[in-house]
Protein backbone atom coordinates (compact mmCIF):
# COMPACT_ATOMS: atom_id res chain seq x y z
CA UNK A 1 0.00 0.00 0.00
CA UNK A 2 1.62 3.20 -0.84
CA UNK A 3 1.46 5.92 1.64
CA UNK A 4 -0.95 8.98 0.90
CA UNK A 5 1.67 11.67 0.32
CA UNK A 6 2.26 14.84 -2.06
CA UNK A 7 4.73 13.40 -4.52
CA UNK A 8 7.01 16.47 -3.76
CA UNK A 9 6.94 15.16 -0.08
CA UNK A 10 6.10 11.79 -0.21
CA UNK A 11 9.83 10.65 -0.08
CA UNK A 12 10.91 13.24 2.30
CA UNK A 13 8.07 12.24 4.87
CA UNK A 14 8.70 8.29 4.69
CA UNK A 15 12.47 8.54 5.11
CA UNK A 16 11.81 10.24 8.24
CA UNK A 17 13.58 8.28 11.65
CA UNK A 18 11.50 9.17 14.32
CA UNK A 19 15.25 10.88 15.60
CA UNK A 20 14.83 12.98 12.71
CA UNK A 21 11.20 13.79 13.62
CA UNK A 22 11.84 14.62 16.96
CA UNK A 23 14.85 17.43 15.12
CA UNK A 24 12.29 18.77 13.19
CA UNK A 25 9.88 19.12 15.92
CA UNK A 26 12.65 20.61 18.13
CA UNK A 27 12.87 23.37 15.99
CA UNK A 28 9.66 24.76 16.85
CA UNK A 29 8.53 22.82 20.38
CA UNK A 30 11.30 23.41 23.11
CA UNK A 31 11.78 20.49 25.88
CA UNK A 32 8.78 17.99 26.07
CA UNK A 33 11.10 14.92 24.75
CA UNK A 34 8.94 11.99 26.12
CA UNK A 35 5.72 13.77 23.97
CA UNK A 36 7.96 14.31 21.15
CA UNK A 37 9.17 10.50 21.04
CA UNK A 38 6.01 8.96 21.61
CA UNK A 39 4.26 11.03 18.51
CA UNK A 40 7.87 10.39 16.68
CA UNK A 41 7.07 6.60 17.05
CA UNK A 42 3.13 6.87 16.30
CA UNK A 43 4.08 8.76 12.73
CA UNK A 44 6.87 6.41 12.03
CA UNK A 45 4.41 3.31 12.74
CA UNK A 46 1.87 5.01 10.59
CA UNK A 47 4.75 4.90 7.61
CA UNK A 48 5.69 1.80 8.45
CA UNK A 49 2.14 0.43 8.09
CA UNK A 50 2.07 1.57 4.70
CA UNK A 51 4.85 -1.12 3.61
CA UNK A 52 2.94 -3.50 4.93
CA UNK A 53 0.47 -6.17 2.59
CA UNK A 54 -3.17 -5.30 2.70
CA UNK A 55 -4.32 -7.57 4.63
CA UNK A 56 -1.71 -7.43 7.63
CA UNK A 57 -2.23 -3.48 7.40
CA UNK A 58 -5.69 -3.64 8.01
CA UNK A 59 -5.48 -5.37 11.61
CA UNK A 60 -2.24 -2.90 12.44
CA UNK A 61 -4.47 -0.56 14.93
CA UNK A 62 -2.69 3.34 15.15
CA UNK A 63 -1.63 3.82 18.70
CA UNK A 64 -3.46 6.96 20.18
CA UNK A 65 -1.99 8.70 22.61
CA UNK A 66 -2.97 10.86 25.58
CA UNK A 67 -0.81 13.67 26.46
CA UNK A 68 -1.63 14.81 30.21
CA UNK A 69 0.18 18.35 31.41
CA UNK A 70 -0.76 22.13 32.24
CA UNK A 71 -1.85 24.76 29.40
CA UNK A 72 0.71 26.37 27.42
CA UNK A 73 3.16 23.72 27.51
CA UNK A 74 3.17 22.91 24.02
CA UNK A 75 0.70 19.53 23.90
CA UNK A 76 -1.50 21.04 20.91
CA UNK A 77 1.80 22.34 19.09
CA UNK A 78 3.53 19.09 18.81
CA UNK A 79 0.68 17.50 17.21
CA UNK A 80 0.49 20.16 14.48
CA UNK A 81 3.71 20.30 13.62
CA UNK A 82 3.41 16.50 13.46
CA UNK A 83 0.67 16.93 10.75
CA UNK A 84 1.81 19.23 9.39
CA UNK A 85 5.40 17.28 8.74
CA UNK A 86 3.64 14.37 7.61
CA UNK A 87 1.78 16.29 5.41
CA UNK A 88 -1.63 14.75 6.94
CA UNK A 89 -4.84 16.21 7.29
CA UNK A 90 -5.11 17.74 10.67
CA UNK A 91 -8.60 19.30 12.91
CA UNK A 92 -8.24 20.13 16.98
CA UNK A 93 -11.59 19.64 18.25
CA UNK A 94 -12.70 20.55 22.17
CA UNK A 95 -14.07 17.63 23.48
CA UNK A 96 -16.08 19.98 26.00
CA UNK A 97 -17.80 21.28 22.95
CA UNK A 98 -19.42 18.31 22.57
CA UNK A 99 -22.87 17.09 23.89
CA UNK A 100 -24.45 13.68 23.77
CA UNK A 101 -26.93 13.23 21.02
CA UNK A 102 -30.56 14.35 21.95
CA UNK A 103 -29.08 17.41 23.69
CA UNK A 104 -28.53 21.07 22.03
CA UNK A 105 -24.94 20.90 20.44
CA UNK A 106 -22.45 19.81 18.47
CA UNK A 107 -22.29 15.97 16.58
CA UNK A 108 -19.06 14.18 17.73
CA UNK A 109 -19.24 12.38 13.93
CA UNK A 110 -18.84 16.26 12.86
CA UNK A 111 -15.11 15.81 14.08
CA UNK A 112 -14.88 13.62 11.12
CA UNK A 113 -16.77 15.18 8.29
CA UNK A 114 -14.75 18.96 9.29
CA UNK A 115 -11.32 16.87 8.94
CA UNK A 116 -12.86 15.61 5.29
CA UNK A 117 -13.13 18.96 4.39
CA UNK A 118 -10.17 19.93 5.16
CA UNK A 119 -8.65 16.79 2.86
CA UNK A 120 -10.49 17.78 0.46
CA UNK A 121 -9.06 21.43 0.53
CA UNK A 122 -5.89 19.65 0.80
CA UNK A 123 -6.12 16.94 -2.29
CA UNK A 124 -7.87 20.09 -4.55
CA UNK A 125 -5.21 22.50 -4.05
CA UNK A 126 -2.31 19.53 -5.08
CA UNK A 127 -4.62 19.11 -7.85
CA UNK A 128 -5.02 22.50 -9.17
CA UNK A 129 -0.95 22.55 -9.19
CA UNK A 130 -1.15 19.92 -11.43
CA UNK A 131 -2.95 21.49 -14.08
CA UNK A 132 -1.86 24.96 -13.81
CA UNK A 133 0.44 25.02 -16.52
CA UNK A 134 -2.38 23.23 -18.66
CA UNK A 135 -4.87 25.61 -16.98
CA UNK A 136 -2.95 28.52 -17.91
CA UNK A 137 -2.86 27.36 -21.92
CA UNK A 138 -6.30 26.91 -22.47
CA UNK A 139 -7.11 30.61 -20.49
CA UNK A 140 -4.59 32.25 -22.95
CA UNK A 141 -6.07 30.62 -26.10
CA UNK A 142 -9.53 31.99 -24.82
CA UNK A 143 -8.26 35.06 -24.07
CA UNK A 144 -6.74 35.28 -27.52
CA UNK A 145 -9.88 34.41 -29.19
CA UNK A 146 -11.28 37.31 -27.36
CA UNK A 147 -8.79 40.04 -28.37
CA UNK A 148 -8.21 38.60 -31.72
CA UNK A 149 -11.78 36.92 -32.87
CA UNK A 150 -11.24 33.97 -35.66
CA UNK A 151 -12.64 34.81 -39.20
CA UNK A 152 -13.24 31.90 -41.11
CA UNK A 153 -11.57 33.41 -44.84
CA UNK A 154 -13.77 32.98 -47.54
CA UNK A 155 -12.49 32.66 -51.35
CA UNK A 156 -10.60 30.31 -53.45
CA UNK A 157 -7.96 27.49 -51.10
CA UNK A 158 -5.13 29.93 -51.77
CA UNK A 159 -6.57 32.84 -50.86
CA UNK A 160 -8.01 31.26 -47.39
CA UNK A 161 -5.12 29.56 -46.49
CA UNK A 162 -3.31 32.87 -46.88
CA UNK A 163 -5.54 34.45 -44.72
CA UNK A 164 -4.68 31.85 -42.57
CA UNK A 165 -1.06 32.26 -42.69
CA UNK A 166 -2.13 36.14 -42.09
CA UNK A 167 -4.46 35.18 -38.79
CA UNK A 168 -1.91 32.63 -37.25
CA UNK A 169 0.77 35.50 -37.00
CA UNK A 170 -0.87 38.20 -36.10
CA UNK A 171 -2.49 35.72 -33.01
CA UNK A 172 1.23 34.74 -32.55
CA UNK A 173 2.48 38.59 -32.27
CA UNK A 174 -0.35 39.11 -29.80
CA UNK A 175 0.67 35.74 -27.94
CA UNK A 176 4.10 37.81 -27.32
CA UNK A 177 2.49 40.93 -26.46
CA UNK A 178 0.69 39.22 -24.03
CA UNK A 179 3.83 37.65 -22.17
CA UNK A 180 5.19 41.16 -22.26
CA UNK A 181 2.41 42.69 -20.81
CA UNK A 182 1.98 45.01 -23.60
CA UNK A 183 -1.32 44.38 -23.63
CA UNK A 184 -1.86 45.07 -19.76
CA UNK A 185 -3.71 48.76 -20.61
CA UNK A 186 -6.66 46.55 -22.96
CA UNK A 187 -10.14 46.12 -22.02
CA UNK A 188 -12.06 42.28 -23.16
CA UNK A 189 -15.58 41.73 -22.63
CA UNK A 190 -15.28 38.19 -21.03
CA UNK A 191 -18.73 35.80 -20.11
CA UNK A 192 -19.04 35.49 -16.24
CA UNK A 193 -21.04 33.28 -14.57
CA UNK A 194 -22.88 34.26 -11.25
CA UNK A 195 -22.88 32.71 -8.43
CA UNK A 196 -26.06 33.13 -7.18
CA UNK A 197 -27.32 30.20 -4.59
CA UNK A 198 -31.30 30.31 -3.61
CA UNK A 199 -31.05 30.23 0.37
CA UNK A 200 -33.15 27.39 2.37
CA UNK A 201 -34.02 26.98 5.84
CA UNK A 202 -34.60 23.91 6.96
CA UNK A 203 -35.69 23.31 10.50
CA UNK A 204 -34.95 19.42 11.88
CA UNK A 205 -34.53 18.10 15.23
CA UNK A 206 -30.80 17.63 14.78
CA UNK A 207 -27.98 19.12 12.80
CA UNK A 208 -28.18 19.78 9.16
CA UNK A 209 -24.82 17.86 9.01
CA UNK A 210 -27.54 14.68 9.22
CA UNK A 211 -29.81 15.76 6.73
CA UNK A 212 -28.87 13.07 3.58
CA UNK A 213 -30.41 15.50 0.62
CA UNK A 214 -28.35 17.28 -1.26
CA UNK A 215 -30.10 19.68 -3.03
CA UNK A 216 -27.75 20.52 -5.97
CA UNK A 217 -27.96 17.06 -7.15
CA UNK A 218 -32.36 17.47 -6.90
CA UNK A 219 -31.97 20.79 -8.69
CA UNK A 220 -29.21 20.80 -10.64
CA UNK A 221 -30.24 23.96 -12.66
CA UNK A 222 -31.30 25.67 -10.02
CA UNK A 223 -27.27 25.97 -8.84
CA UNK A 224 -25.90 26.76 -12.45
CA UNK A 225 -26.06 30.46 -12.31
CA UNK A 226 -26.40 32.87 -15.08
CA UNK A 227 -23.74 34.44 -16.97
CA UNK A 228 -23.42 38.03 -17.94
CA UNK A 229 -21.02 39.78 -20.27
CA UNK A 230 -18.57 41.99 -18.19
CA UNK A 231 -15.65 44.43 -19.41
CA UNK A 232 -12.70 43.88 -17.36
CA UNK A 233 -8.83 44.44 -17.99
CA UNK A 234 -6.85 41.86 -19.73
CA UNK A 235 -4.55 40.62 -16.24
CA UNK A 236 -7.83 40.69 -14.79
CA UNK A 237 -9.69 38.77 -17.68
CA UNK A 238 -6.57 35.89 -18.19
CA UNK A 239 -6.76 35.44 -13.95
CA UNK A 240 -10.60 34.44 -14.40
CA UNK A 241 -9.98 32.87 -17.43
CA UNK A 242 -7.09 30.27 -15.71
CA UNK A 243 -9.90 29.65 -12.53
CA UNK A 244 -12.14 28.46 -15.13
CA UNK A 245 -10.36 26.43 -16.52
CA UNK A 246 -8.99 25.21 -13.42
CA UNK A 247 -12.01 24.18 -11.98
CA UNK A 248 -12.66 22.43 -15.60
CA UNK A 249 -9.14 20.33 -15.20
CA UNK A 250 -9.83 19.17 -11.76
CA UNK A 251 -12.40 16.38 -11.24
CA UNK A 252 -13.92 16.99 -7.97
CA UNK A 253 -15.46 13.14 -7.84
CA UNK A 254 -11.86 12.25 -8.01
CA UNK A 255 -10.89 14.76 -5.46
CA UNK A 256 -13.12 13.02 -2.94
CA UNK A 257 -12.11 9.95 -3.56
CA UNK A 258 -8.42 11.41 -2.64
CA UNK A 259 -9.77 12.62 0.25
CA UNK A 260 -11.64 10.38 1.99
CA UNK A 261 -8.85 8.02 1.20
CA UNK A 262 -6.44 10.41 3.16
CA UNK A 263 -8.56 10.83 5.84
CA UNK A 264 -8.72 7.24 6.45
CA UNK A 265 -4.94 6.76 6.04
CA UNK A 266 -2.94 9.87 7.44
CA UNK A 267 -5.43 11.84 8.99
CA UNK A 268 -4.87 12.93 12.56
CA UNK A 269 -7.36 14.47 14.96
CA UNK A 270 -6.65 16.24 18.49
CA UNK A 271 -9.32 16.10 20.97
CA UNK A 272 -8.16 18.74 23.67
CA UNK A 273 -9.82 19.51 27.26
CA UNK A 274 -10.83 15.61 27.02
CA UNK A 275 -10.35 15.76 30.94
CA UNK A 276 -13.43 17.85 30.95
CA UNK A 277 -15.64 14.90 30.11
CA UNK A 278 -13.83 12.82 32.52
CA UNK A 279 -17.38 11.99 35.04
CA UNK A 280 -16.79 12.34 38.50
CA UNK A 281 -18.41 9.86 41.29
CA UNK A 282 -21.33 11.02 42.21
CA UNK A 283 -22.04 13.77 39.76
CA UNK A 284 -25.47 14.68 39.73
CA UNK A 285 -27.18 17.70 37.36
CA UNK A 286 -25.98 19.16 34.29
CA UNK A 287 -22.55 17.16 33.99
CA UNK A 288 -24.41 13.93 33.48
CA UNK A 289 -23.58 13.80 30.27
CA UNK A 290 -20.16 13.63 30.15
CA UNK A 291 -19.75 10.32 30.51
CA UNK A 292 -22.67 10.04 27.51
CA UNK A 293 -20.27 11.96 25.30
CA UNK A 294 -17.01 9.63 26.35
CA UNK A 295 -19.45 7.00 24.64
CA UNK A 296 -20.56 8.65 21.68
CA UNK A 297 -16.58 9.72 21.36
CA UNK A 298 -15.95 5.76 21.60
CA UNK A 299 -16.85 4.47 18.49
CA UNK A 300 -15.41 7.04 16.26
CA UNK A 301 -12.07 6.31 18.24
CA UNK A 302 -12.37 2.40 18.01
CA UNK A 303 -12.94 2.68 14.55
CA UNK A 304 -16.61 3.32 12.71
CA UNK A 305 -18.51 4.66 9.59
CA UNK A 306 -19.09 7.95 9.20
CA UNK A 307 -21.20 9.13 6.48
CA UNK A 308 -19.60 12.60 4.46
CA UNK A 309 -21.18 14.20 1.91
CA UNK A 310 -17.67 13.18 -0.39
CA UNK A 311 -18.17 9.18 0.86
CA UNK A 312 -18.10 6.97 3.77
CA UNK A 313 -15.32 7.31 5.85
CA UNK A 314 -13.88 4.86 7.80
CA UNK A 315 -12.23 5.87 11.21
CA UNK A 316 -10.18 2.84 12.14
CA UNK A 317 -6.81 4.16 11.32
CA UNK A 318 -7.49 7.43 11.72
CA UNK A 319 -4.26 8.67 14.81
CA UNK A 320 -6.28 10.23 17.60
CA UNK A 321 -4.13 12.29 20.11
CA UNK A 322 -5.90 13.50 23.28
CA UNK A 323 -5.00 16.00 25.52
CA UNK A 324 -5.97 17.26 29.38
CA UNK A 325 -4.13 18.94 32.28
CA UNK A 326 -6.40 16.84 34.22
CA UNK A 327 -5.58 18.81 37.37
CA UNK A 328 -9.43 17.70 39.19
CA UNK A 329 -9.91 14.33 37.11
CA UNK A 330 -7.63 12.14 36.27
CA UNK A 331 -7.43 9.54 33.50
CA UNK A 332 -8.45 6.84 35.31
CA UNK A 333 -12.07 8.95 35.37
CA UNK A 334 -12.67 7.66 31.75
CA UNK A 335 -14.59 5.19 31.00
CA UNK A 336 -12.70 2.16 30.87
CA UNK A 337 -13.21 1.56 27.39
CA UNK A 338 -12.30 4.48 25.76
CA UNK A 339 -8.94 4.56 28.29
CA UNK A 340 -7.92 1.73 26.72
CA UNK A 341 -8.06 2.53 23.03
CA UNK A 342 -4.79 5.53 24.07
CA UNK A 343 -2.69 2.89 24.94
CA UNK A 344 0.13 5.62 25.02
CA UNK A 345 0.12 7.99 27.80
CA UNK A 346 2.68 10.80 28.15
CA UNK A 347 2.85 13.48 30.90
CA UNK A 348 4.84 16.82 30.15
CA UNK A 349 6.76 18.76 31.93
CA UNK A 350 5.91 22.55 33.51
CA UNK A 351 7.73 25.17 32.07
CA UNK A 352 10.20 27.05 34.01
CA UNK A 353 12.77 29.99 33.81
CA UNK A 354 15.17 27.86 31.71
CA UNK A 355 12.53 26.83 28.67
CA UNK A 356 11.12 30.44 28.61
CA UNK A 357 14.23 31.70 27.80
CA UNK A 358 14.60 29.35 24.89
CA UNK A 359 11.54 29.75 23.93
CA UNK A 360 11.93 33.21 23.65
CA UNK A 361 14.87 33.12 21.64
CA UNK A 362 15.70 29.45 19.52
CA UNK A 363 12.14 28.93 17.58
CA UNK A 364 12.39 29.99 14.04
CA UNK A 365 9.59 32.10 14.84
CA UNK A 366 9.99 32.99 18.63
CA UNK A 367 8.50 35.87 20.08
CA UNK A 368 11.90 38.20 20.45
CA UNK A 369 12.04 37.71 16.64
CA UNK A 370 8.46 38.51 15.87
CA UNK A 371 8.72 41.64 17.31
CA UNK A 372 12.05 42.38 15.91
CA UNK A 373 10.40 42.15 12.45
CA UNK A 374 7.15 43.76 13.41
CA UNK A 375 8.94 47.07 14.57
CA UNK A 376 11.54 46.74 11.39
CA UNK A 377 8.06 47.46 9.27
CA UNK A 378 8.38 51.23 10.99
CA UNK A 379 12.60 51.31 10.07
CA UNK A 380 12.71 50.87 14.42
CA UNK A 381 15.90 48.31 14.69
CA UNK A 382 14.83 46.54 17.79
CA UNK A 383 17.35 44.47 19.72
CA UNK A 384 17.19 42.17 23.29
CA UNK A 385 20.21 42.09 25.49
CA UNK A 386 20.25 38.76 27.22
CA UNK A 387 20.21 39.90 30.31
CA UNK A 388 16.21 41.77 29.02
CA UNK A 389 15.32 37.96 27.95
CA UNK A 390 16.55 35.81 31.45
CA UNK A 391 14.46 39.16 33.09
CA UNK A 392 11.40 38.28 31.03
CA UNK A 393 11.94 35.13 31.69
CA UNK A 394 12.39 35.77 35.41
CA UNK A 395 8.93 37.90 35.74
CA UNK A 396 6.85 35.05 33.82
CA UNK A 397 8.32 32.84 35.62
CA UNK A 398 7.09 34.29 38.69
CA UNK A 399 3.88 35.51 37.71
CA UNK A 400 2.75 31.97 36.74
CA UNK A 401 3.84 31.23 40.15
CA UNK A 402 1.89 33.66 41.72
CA UNK A 403 -1.38 33.59 39.80
CA UNK A 404 -3.00 30.73 37.16
CA UNK A 405 -0.50 29.47 35.66
CA UNK A 406 -0.61 29.12 31.94
CA UNK A 407 2.69 28.44 30.78
CA UNK A 408 4.11 29.79 27.86
CA UNK A 409 1.31 31.73 26.78
CA UNK A 410 2.31 33.94 29.97
CA UNK A 411 5.15 35.25 27.66
CA UNK A 412 2.82 36.60 24.97
CA UNK A 413 1.16 38.92 28.10
CA UNK A 414 4.52 39.76 29.58
CA UNK A 415 6.29 40.65 25.86
CA UNK A 416 3.14 42.75 25.16
CA UNK A 417 3.45 44.67 28.02
CA UNK A 418 6.83 45.27 27.48
CA UNK A 419 7.19 46.62 24.37
CA UNK A 420 3.65 48.55 24.49
CA UNK A 421 4.98 52.07 24.65
CA UNK A 422 7.48 51.37 21.92
CA UNK A 423 4.64 49.73 19.71
CA UNK A 424 2.50 52.37 20.28
CA UNK A 425 5.28 55.47 19.16
CA UNK A 426 7.02 53.40 16.68
CA UNK A 427 5.71 55.40 13.73
CA UNK A 428 6.49 59.00 15.18
CA UNK A 429 10.21 57.99 16.93
CA UNK A 430 12.76 60.03 15.56
CA UNK A 431 15.79 57.05 16.74
CA UNK A 432 16.31 53.98 14.41
CA UNK A 433 17.88 51.57 16.97
CA UNK A 434 16.35 51.00 21.01
CA UNK A 435 17.72 47.60 22.52
CA UNK A 436 16.06 46.50 25.29
CA UNK A 437 17.93 45.38 28.64
CA UNK A 438 17.15 44.50 31.96
CA UNK A 439 17.05 48.03 33.12
CA UNK A 440 13.95 48.34 30.63
CA UNK A 441 11.94 45.46 31.79
CA UNK A 442 12.36 46.32 35.17
CA UNK A 443 11.07 49.73 34.28
CA UNK A 444 8.16 48.42 32.62
CA UNK A 445 7.35 45.23 34.21
CA UNK A 446 8.67 45.49 38.09
CA UNK A 447 5.87 47.61 39.61
CA UNK A 448 3.59 45.29 38.10
CA UNK A 449 4.77 41.94 38.91
CA UNK A 450 5.29 43.17 42.80
CA UNK A 451 1.97 44.27 42.89
CA UNK A 452 -0.11 40.56 43.09
CA UNK A 453 -3.50 41.87 42.35
CA UNK A 454 -2.47 43.89 39.70
CA UNK A 455 -0.69 41.74 37.42
CA UNK A 456 -3.84 39.17 37.77
CA UNK A 457 -5.49 41.90 36.02
CA UNK A 458 -2.39 43.22 33.43
CA UNK A 459 -0.05 40.07 32.97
Amino acid sequence: MPIYLPASTASTSDSLTPRQIVAELDKFVIGQANAKRAVAVALRNRMRRQKLPPELAEEVAPKNILMIGPTGVGKTEIARRLARLAQSPFIKVEASKFTEVGYVGRDVESMVRDLTELAVDMVRDERLLEVKERARQNAEERLLDLLLPPVKPAGTSDEANAAREYAQRTREKFRAQLADGRLDGRRVEVDVRERSTPSFEIVAGSSVEEIDINVKDMLPGLFQGRSRKRTMPVPEALEYLVQEEEQKLVDMESVGRGAVERVEQAGIIFIDEIDKIAGHEGVHGPDVSREGVQRDILPIVEGTTVNTKHGIVKTDHILFIAAGAFHVAKPADLIPELQGRFPIRVELEPLGTAEFVRILTEPRGSLVKQYMALLATEGLELSFDPSAIDRVADLATLVNERTENIGARRLHTVMEKLLDEISFEAPDMTETSITIDAAYVDRMLAEIVKNEDLSRYIL
